[in-house]
């Protein structure tokens, strides 16, 4: 007999959100490693540089899903979709040099990231707006309630 697919919300969501890390890793290291062969990329940015907005990305990410563990998930989800937000940053080299311009390795590993970026972002926005909408329709239930249960006026 086959087991049934494991349908909770919250593993598809680590998993794109694994897949988008990944993802970002990819493209920053190779970002880093061939930041000279990058195209028309700014003097100012360096190796470092580079891992140290990874670093500071993926944080953010990590602080999303550590809020959604504590209780405070659309704070947790906002920051979630934020996070993949990021993922389309690379499509910026493309403003600096057309995709031509670019190897095929730049390319798959800008492509990689947006497409994994964008998979989080879809997931994490339905479940926030599922979690919106599931809060509004909770509060709308307690207060019809609320209302039903008031005792009726004294109409003389």
């Amino acid at each position: 007999m086959r087991r049934a697919a494991n349908t909770d919300p919250t593993t598809l969501l680590i998993a794109l959100a694994a897949a988008y890390c990944i993802a970002s890793l990819v493209h920053f290291v190779h970002n880093a490693e061939y930041l000279a062969q990058y195209p028309n990329m700014p003097p100012w940015l360096s190796r470092s540089k580079v891992y140290a907005s990874w670093l500071g990305i993926t944080a953010l990410g990590a602080l999303g899903f550590a809020f959604v563990r504590g209780g405070y998930a659309v704070a947790g989800l906002v920051l979630i979709g934020v996070y993949a937000a990021f993922g389309f940053d690379g499509l910026g080299h493309y403003a600096l040099a057309p995709i031509s311009s670019h190897t095929l390795a730049m390319n798959l590993s800008i492509w990689f990231e947006v497409a994994a970026a964008a998979a989080l972002l879809l997931v994490a926005l339905h479940r926030l707006l599922h979690r919106l909408t599931s809060s509004q329709k909770a509060q709308h239930a307690f207060a019809d309630k609320m209302v039903r249960s008031q005792p009726m006026g004294d109409h003389r």
